[in-house]
């Protein structure tokens, strides 16, 4: 399978020769293989892994987003991603930028309410 991960303002990843996808949704979690049936699905903040023959499982923390399943494409498009192999390395990131977020978010209110 072909996995791509694109984001609002670029291609995130681009794998090829995917083996598995496992996704998170509202419902739960979700396998993909190549002969399941082609769908979409809403995604869940979540972490999303796949796993390749070379590289074995690979893990990414994800925003909510959708996922489409068409033939051998995998597509998914969420507003935010971060990588890693080591989820605990991957924790820390997703904290930190989390983090950062929240400070912009506050910093965007503020001057949102003082106009």
């Amino acid at each position: 399978m072909n996995l791509k991960i694109l984001l609002p303002f670029k291609v995130f990843a681009d794998v090829q020769n995917v083996q598995q996808v496992v996704a998170e949704t509202g419902n739960g979690q979700f396998g993909f293989l190549p002969q399941r049936l082609d769908c979409v699905a809403a995604l869940v903040p979540g972490i999303l892994s796949y796993e390749t023959a070379q590289d074995g499982t690979k893990y990414i923390a994800i925003d909510k987003g959708i996922l489409v399943k068409a033939g051998e494409n995998i597509t998914v498009s969420v507003r935010n991603a971060i990588g890693g192999s080591d989820l605990g390395k991957l924790h820390e990131s997703v904290e930190k930028e989390f983090k950062e977020l929240d400070e912009n978010e506050k910093n965007v209110r503020s001057v949102m309410t003082k106009m």
